[in-house]
């Protein structure tokens, strides 16, 4: 129900802003830009696609993700055959029990989960997102309402959707292409931006659903993966923008190649029909990027509309006109269209971050700003879409909220980050 209210939301929402521009601020195109505009228009003011282009866009990511989908989820069988999910489960059991009480002890979610993570913390997206599904259907598998998320789904997409990821490749490069001064300046307020945002979903969603994060070995585990994660920023902080990105494609490539040879060695020494287990398990992720097409579709034209109508411009205005008047520092504004874009297109906040980097320089506070605010979180309602349609959840309860909430506050840190590293 709360999605169907935010996509209702954005679709009127849109409409009034453009219906207002037309009629008050003389923009007689904006409607025709709205429906059948073009990204790569020149003449497109805005530079977004309109509905048409979009629904294009969204059956073209569904069919990207089918080839993905398969391959993992076809290793993922193979694994799950061969024990090693199970193997797992059980390694981070004492930890996963304790923060999804739901959940049976060694059940192979638990592995998927730790899949899922290690693949974010990395940056690896497109495995994250097979790793991600095979999560929520073997969730629902133990979900007495199938129509209604549950509690370890909740807390398990929440986590994810804060985004923790240990090396922002992407951004560094972009600030590199851009002639930075020093492109890894983001790489520490980056991290402990997207940190502050994961620790928050823990907490907000502990609290709803009355966990006790107080519990020895929960303490246990954020505290010694806190300080291994330290030891790595610590190490990474001595290296220069190339070894950075040079480290950061030797351990995340070299992890997938790893998991690629350890699965297949385990199917083998298990004596199971590799290629076998491996074409059932691709057919569940054909299955499963054709099944979330309608979501991703409804999902993009709303998010579309919301771009093309200029609303977020509405936003930013009337967020340096209140700075201004209560004469606050407004530097920031300038950096927020990052974040106000990130929850709803990850590709529009990309665009939007490299845009702030050319409109006020890379090593801006803007530019930088909007860098971190770009590492801080992920694209929420992709996420909300992508994970909850695949397995034709209907009521997400306060996940929506708590992902937002948790949003917020990565906002709010990386401000405060962005001030405290470069605001003089």
């Amino acid at each position: 129900m709360a999605l169907s209210r935010i996509w209702s939301a954005f679709i009127i929402t849109a409409i009034l802003v453009a219906l207002y521009k037309c009629l008050f601020l003389g923009d007689s195109e904006i409607f025709s830009w709205m429906v059948i505009g073009k990204a790569d228009d020149f003449a497109n003011p805005l530079k977004v696609d309109g509905i048409i282009p979009t629904c294009k866009n969204a059956i073209d990511l569904a069919i990207n993700l089918i080839g993905v989908m398969s391959f993992f989820m076809g290793l993922m069988q193979i694994a799950e055959q061969a024990g090693g999910i199970r193997f797992m489960s059980k390694a981070i059991a004492p930890f996963f029990t304790k923060l999804f009480p739901e959940v049976p002890k060694g059940h192979p979610a638990m592995g998927y989960m730790m899949m899922n993570f290690s693949a974010n913390l990395l940056g690896l997206d497109n495995a994250a997102t097979p790793f991600g599904i095979k999560t929520m259907e073997s969730l629902q598998e133990i979900n007495p309402e199938k129509n209604t998320a549950s509690n370890a789904q909740i807390m398990f997409l929440c986590l994810h959707a804060a985004g923790l990821t240990l090396i922002p490749v992407s951004i560094i490069a972009a600030r590199a292409s851009l002639k930075s001064s020093n492109p890894t300046d983001i790489f520490v307020p980056c991290m402990i931006a997207t940190f502050v945002a994961t620790l928050a979903a823990m907490l907000f969603v502990a609290i709803k659903q009355k966990i006790n994060l107080f519990q020895p070995t929960i303490l246990v585990w954020i505290v010694g993966l806190s300080t291994a994660i330290g030891a790595l920023v610590w190490y990474l902080t001595t290296l220069n923008a190339t070894q950075l990105q040079n480290f950061s494609k030797l351990l995340s490539n070299g992890l997938i190649l790893f998991i690629v040879f350890a699965i297949i060695v385990g199917g083998l020494y298990k004596k199971i029909n590799l290629f076998e287990a491996f074409v059932d398990g691709a057919k569940g992720g054909f299955e499963t990027a054709i099944k979330i097409i309608p979501y991703l579709v409804g999902m993009l034209v709303a998010i579309s509309l919301l771009r093309s109508s200029g609303t977020f411009e509405v936003i930013i205005h009337s967020l340096k006109q209140i700075g201004t008047f209560f004469g606050a520092d407004t530097r920031f504004v300038d950096g927020i269209p990052t974040a106000l874009i990130k929850p709803l297109s990850g590709g529009g906040a990309r665009g939007m971050m490299i845009d702030t980097m050319k409109t006020y320089g890379a090593d801006s506070f803007a530019g930088r700003l909007a860098c971190i605010l770009q590492g801080s979180s992920d694209t929420t309602f992709y996420v909300v879409s992508v994970y909850f349609g695949a397995i034709s959840i209907k009521n997400t309860r306060y996940s929506i909220a708590v992902m937002l909430l948790a949003d917020l506050i990565g906002i709010i840190t990386s401000v405060l980050l962005c001030y405290l590293f470069f605001g003089k």
